[in-house]
């Protein structure tokens, strides 16, 4: 077993509390209970709250409730909020659309290394899948099992490895992978300090790919990236992407471009202005 570290696990949202809700549920039966829940809310109204609200009357985990007004998709404002509320020295990003298995904050938690992130992935369910997972489905493991997925309709693909349960077959697949380990908002992880030392998340930045930028500072400051993608299992319930624009793209791959260019460590845009 790892050193005994804390985490703060940080969950964007923004107008889901019913995913939400089921969010919450993957974490409150965790392996582990050595962290607390940021809730990086963007502007979310009060049913988010409510949600957030009964769910910690609920549980003996520490939650946090971080909220903006809603200005449009302003995400990398509402993490660097998120980060500087965080009590603990090791963070967990993920999002409010993503379920988590029932070992993924141990995991996360066991891989940390010093000077390194770690980078997960998510396994995409339908969108008939995704209508039918209820807090019955997580408790019971079921939305993880690959099997009970293929019954509902969910399509046969190599992907399905990503819900793998041998630790061996994880280590190799995540060895053998061509995807770069790169920082991917849904499921990654990495030290408070590490993040900081970089300023955090560039606010200027819009949706689609705000957070691989932050991840290429933190590279050029010399924190390695390690693939856990097999490892760190979590289930991306379906939706569309209502934020995505060219304009939007253009700006955040003209920022990521200046980062690369000039190998920055540091942007004069995030949690200090």
């Amino acid at each position: 077993m790892q050193i005994k570290l804390h985490a703060s696990v940080i969950i964007s949202t923004y107008n889901k509390p019913e995913w939400l809700q089921l969010v919450l549920c993957s974490y409150d039966i965790q392996t582990v209970k050595n962290f607390e829940i940021i809730i990086a809310d963007d502007g979310s109204d009060a049913q988010t709250k409510a949600i957030v609200e009964n769910f910690s009357a609920e549980t003996n985990i520490n939650v946090i409730h971080v909220w903006q007004k809603d200005e449009g998709f302003q995400k990398t404002k509402i993490l660097n909020k998120a980060i500087v509320a965080s009590n603990y020295d090791y963070l967990i990003f993920t999002d409010g659309d993503c379920i988590a298995r029932e070992d993924f904050v141990e995991t996360h938690l066991n891989l940390s290394r010093p000077n390194c992130a770690l980078s997960g992935g998510y396994f995409k369910l339908t969108e008939s899948i995704s209508n039918q997972i209820s807090k019955d489905i997580i408790q019971q493991g079921k939305c993880y099992d690959k099997n009970w997925l293929l019954e509902q309709g969910q399509p046969k693909s190599f992907k399905l490895n990503k819900l793998t349960k041998s630790k061996f077959r994880a280590n190799l697949l995540n060895t053998v992978t061509p995807t770069k380990a790169t920082f991917d908002g849904m499921n990654v992880s990495c030290y408070k300090a590490d993040i900081l030392a970089v300023n955090g998340f560039d606010e200027r930045m819009q949706y689609g790919a705000e957070d691989r930028e932050v991840g290429e500072r933190m590279m050029n400051n010399g924190i390695k990236f390690m693939q856990v993608r097999y490892s760190c299992i979590c289930v991306h319930l379906h939706h569309d992407r209502p934020y995505k624009n060219d304009e939007t793209q253009a700006l955040n791959q003209q920022i990521r471009q200046e980062t690369k260019q000039n190998k920055a460590t540091h942007t004069n845009f995030g949690i200090k202005k």
